[in-house]
Parts: C-alpha cells; sequence; structure tokens
C-alpha cells in the first residue's frame, strides 16, 4: 500500500474535512461581482443578485431554440454565477397567492388548537410557525386554487432549468412572526441536513453532486420589507465545494454575517436559489409585519431506487437472525452492521415531520439506527417489532 506524499493527496482530494476549509479560498469564490452582460435574460441586478421580470422571461421563451437559452442561462446562474435569482411578480395576478395564504392561515389555526406542527431545523422552536407538507395539505383542502397555485408557469421554468423534466414538488409554509429570531446560517438538503462526522464520511464528488439533486424556492405571500427578515443570501458561496462542513467553522459565520445580502421581496415574487448557497432566514424586526414565504423544496426524479423494497418486513426477518448469530459469536459487530446497511433503510427521509420531527438533531432517526440499538439494547424481537411499526406509521401523510 502506498504511504507516500501522493498517497495523502489522493486521500485529500476525495476525503474533505473541516480542518481543511480555508477562509481564503472561500473568498476568492465569493468575492466576485456578476456582470450583468452575462446573463442577457436578466433585467438588472442587485446586490450581486439577478433580477428577472417574470412577464418578459415567459415571453422570451418563444419557440423551443429560445426556451432552451432562457433554460440555459437559469441553470448557470445557480451553478456557477451568483446561484440565487428573484423572479419579480411571478404570481402578476397575486388572487391564487391570496387564497392560498388563507388555507394556510386555517392549517397554522388548526395546529395551535391541537398543538401540533412548528419546529424548525435551523431555527430555535416557537420562533416561527411551520407547515410540514404544505404542497400534501394544500391539495386536499383547496385543490382547485392548487392548480391554479402550481400552474405557475415561472415556478416550472426554474425547476426544469436546474433539475430537468419530471421533478417532484415538495413544500413547507414558514411564517415568521414579529420579532421572531433569525435562523443560523446553513446550506440546505440533502448533506446540509447532516452532522459534520457525516458530512466527512461522503467522498468529495458526493458534496459536488448534493446540490444539482434538488432546488431551493419561496414564494413571497406578502410584501417583505428588510425590516420583516427576507433571506439572507451570500453569493457564489455555493460553488465553494468544502462548504457544508465549513459552515461549522467561526471563521465561514463571521464571514457570512459581515457579508451577507438581503433583498425586499413584494407579494407575489419568487426567489429560487442552489440548495448549497449559504443562506439563512432574517430576524423579523418589524412589530405588525407576519412574514409568510411557501418554501418550494423540487427534487430530480432520480433521487430514488431502480426497485421496491420493503425493508420494514426485511428488518423484523433479519432482526432475529443477527441477535442469534451475534449471540453464537458466528458474526461480528462490523458484519452485522454491514447487513444491516444492506436491509433497513439508512437514510432519514421522506418522513412526515408533524410526527415524526428532527428531535435533538437535524434529521429523524433511521430504521438502521432503530435495528443497531435494538441489538445493543437486546430488545424482543416482540418489541423490535412494534417500534418498527410505529417508525413507519409516523412517516405517512
Amino acid at each position: 500500500m502506498k504511504t507516500d506524499n501522493s498517497a495523502r493527496q489522493r486521500i485529500e482530494r476525495v476525503w474533505l474535512t473541516e480542518a481543511a476549509c480555508d477562509i481564503e479560498a472561500f473568498r476568492a469564490e465569493v468575492e466576485r461581482r456578476t456582470n450583468l452582460a452575462d446573463y442577457p435574460y436578466a433585467s438588472s441586478c442587485d446586490q450581486n443578485v439577478l433580477i428577472y421580470n417574470s412577464a418578459e422571461l415567459i415571453a422570451a421563451c418563444g419557440n423551443a431554440e429560445a426556451r432552451r437559452a432562457v433554460l440555459a442561462e437559469i441553470c448557470e446562474a445557480l451553478a456557477t454565477g451568483p446561484g440565487v435569482a428573484v423572479f419579480k411578480r411571478a404570481f402578476a395576478d397575486t388572487t391564487a397567492v391570496d387564497v392560498a395564504s388563507t388555507v394556510f392561515d386555517e392549517i397554522i389555526e388548526e395546529q395551535h388548537r391541537t398543538s401540533s406542527g412548528g419546529g424548525d431545523h435551523f431555527a430555535k422552536p416557537g420562533a416561527n410557525d411551520r407547515i410540514w407538507n404544505s404542497l400534501e395539505k394544500h391539495c386536499l383542502k383547496a385543490p382547485e386554487n392548487f392548480a391554479a397555485y402550481y400552474g405557475n408557469a415561472i415556478i416550472a421554468l426554474v425547476s426544469e432549468a436546474w433539475l430537468g423534466p419530471n421533478y417532484q414538488m415538495t413544500a413547507q409554509v414558514n411564517r415568521v412572526n414579529p420579532g421572531g429570531a433569525a435562523q443560523s446560517a446553513h446550506r440546505d438538503y440533502h448533506l446540509g441536513f447532516q452532522t459534520a462526522a457525516v458530512i466527512e464520511r461522503y467522498p468529495a464528488h458526493v458534496h459536488k453532486l448534493s446540490p444539482v439533486l434538488t432546488l431551493q424556492g419561496a414564494v413571497a405571500h406578502c410584501d417583505m420589507p428588510l425590516e420583516s427578515g427576507p433571506t439572507l443570501f451570500l453569493p457564489y458561496s455555493q460553488t465553494y465545494v468544502p462548504g457544508y462542513l465549513a459552515l461549522n467553522r467561526p471563521e465561514f459565520r463571521a464571514y457570512f454575517d459581515e457579508h451577507h445580502v438581503q433583498l425586499p421581496l413584494e407579494k407575489g415574487d419568487v426567489v429560487f436559489f442552489n440548495p448549497a448557497l449559504f443562506h439563512a432566514a432574517g430576524n423579523n424586526r418589524s412589530t405588525d409585519i407576519r412574514r409568510v414565504a411557501n418554501l418550494l423544496q423540487v427534487s430530480s426524479a432520480f433521487g430514488r431506487a431502480m426497485e421496491t423494497v420493503d425493508r420494514l418486513t426485511m428488518s423484523a426477518t433479519l432482526y432475529p437472525a443477527l441477535k442469534a448469530l451475534l449471540a453464537k459469536g458466528k458474526l461480528t459487530d462490523a458484519e452485522a452492521a454491514n447487513a444491516i446497511a444492506s436491509c433497513a433503510e439508512g437514510y432519514s427521509f421522506p418522513t412526515n415531520l408533524d410526527r415524526d420531527p428532527p428531535l435533538g438533531g437535524l434529521a429523524p432517526k433511521t430504521q438502521a439506527q432503530l435495528m443497531r440499538e435494538a441489538l445493543t439494547a437486546g430488545t424482543s424481537e416482540q418489541d423490535f417489532q412494534a417500534a418498527l411499526d410505529a417508525q413507519a406509521k409516523r412517516k405517512l401523510s
């Protein structure tokens, strides 16, 4: 086995670490200026953020070739450009937004009555009102309004530009009330929802892959002046590959706090950004504005396995076998962990975040974690089956 310097360099190329994050290299990535001439379909640029006139952008998609040119510009703006763009008046007629806001208010009121919902990955509980899976709840409560709302041409255009066809839409409403504290700076799903120890186990190409699996967006459901705390962004930060680890370091958080940008939004505007962009919801310093945004999280059609596998039944069947083999010394702990990895679900998502919230961390417990813990504790087969069933039920919509 090689032990020379080339082997060390290979390790450092493949395995990113928090300790190796370099603030000067980061500065070189983010301290750029957006050249509006590079984005001919954009109407302006504000604090490095591209601004598009939605009506003009849709009109520019007059034929297949022109539409591909628009898609290409949006894709590069999100990938190698500033990583964030505002689409002004994406909802030229805000009636659909207003009706949806009424639906969301009713859902939040019901959550208050039943003491359900809420929580946040990157803010203290109680700082806001959150509707998990607003997409499904909206559709079931007001299907005609859902059709008008998600029939929006800008949402479809930008989603296709980044993810291609057959994307999967999900959404969560966030209402930050007056006095609501800001979020901590973060990157988003997938790697952004993992701890540094977990992130370091993924090779560098996965750090590059994670941002192209999802797209982040937000529909403004009210006017959002700066005092209401619209989202803080750090343009170009998505291009720094070790960024999922860098945000754990104080010098990177301090840089974000000093250099982020913040743009006011109007009701009906939509902002889209690369999920690897450093960002955070702002502090609502107003006394009377309930800042409401429907957060769109759009996923690639390819983010799923080829075969349908009943991992719950597999796990319940494998568990007593693993327990017996470990007791007899016929299987090591490492071998048991390898078998679990091929059997149980090792990822927390998708789940129902109303019933399965990320308690004590950024993500709920996985089926594989449940199985490993049960083996360590010597849990009976019946109790493990009950735990599996309860976990599966929590994940249902």
